[in-house]
């Protein structure tokens, strides 16, 4: 598993190297852990990106307003969920979890489904949870932050109980 991190971080560090990059950002990349430094790194050759900033709204009729969005490996993404339905949240509730590749939905779902105290979010899937916003009731938000290192197609949805199948979406890191 080790290798897979030290090839990449040892590209981008020399990418940062003949790019200009300070040598105080290697030395902190060299210093750093081997998962670490892979974020690290990768987060460093973006950090010109602005972060991407999204505004989400989840309803009453179970839809998220948004099924897709675009953004950079290693982008800082903000996603902030509102709820706009009336419903009370012990019968409506909604979250919004993005979680890792190829995690199967259906099964996340069925966990889910079983985490009501932890408002519905399964801790037997806790490695496949890359962020999630707390469980929201009527006229609530929840701002998240985060980053996703690598490309590639990344699931999100609601976790409340019979969301998933209609509330779910992409996030499309290039």
């Amino acid at each position: 598993m080790k290798k897979l991190f030290l090839a990449p971080a040892a590209a981008a560090v020399l990418f940062l190297a003949s790019c200009g990059g300070g040598t105080q950002t290697a030395n902190d990349t060299n210093t750093t852990t081997d998962a670490t430094s892979t974020e690290a790194t990768t987060t460093t050759s973006n950090e010109n990106l602005e972060p991407a900033v999204f505004e989400i709204e989840a309803s009453d009729q179970m839809k998220f307003d948004k099924n897709s969005f675009t953004v950079k490996a290693g982008q800082e993404v903000q996603i902030t969920l509102k709820n706009v339905g009336e419903l009370p949240k012990e019968s409506m509730g909604h979250n919004f979890v993005v979680l890792a590749p190829e995690t199967d939905l259906a099964a996340f779902g069925g966990e889910a489904f079983k985490a009501k105290d932890a408002d519905y979010i399964p801790a037997t899937y806790a490695s496949s949870i890359i962020a999630h916003t707390k469980l929201l009731g009527p006229g609530e938000s929840d701002t998240i932050t985060f980053t996703i290192p690598a490309a590639g197609e990344y699931e999100f949805l609601c976790s409340f109980p019979g969301h998933w199948g209609t509330m779910n979406g992409k996030i499309i890191v290039e």
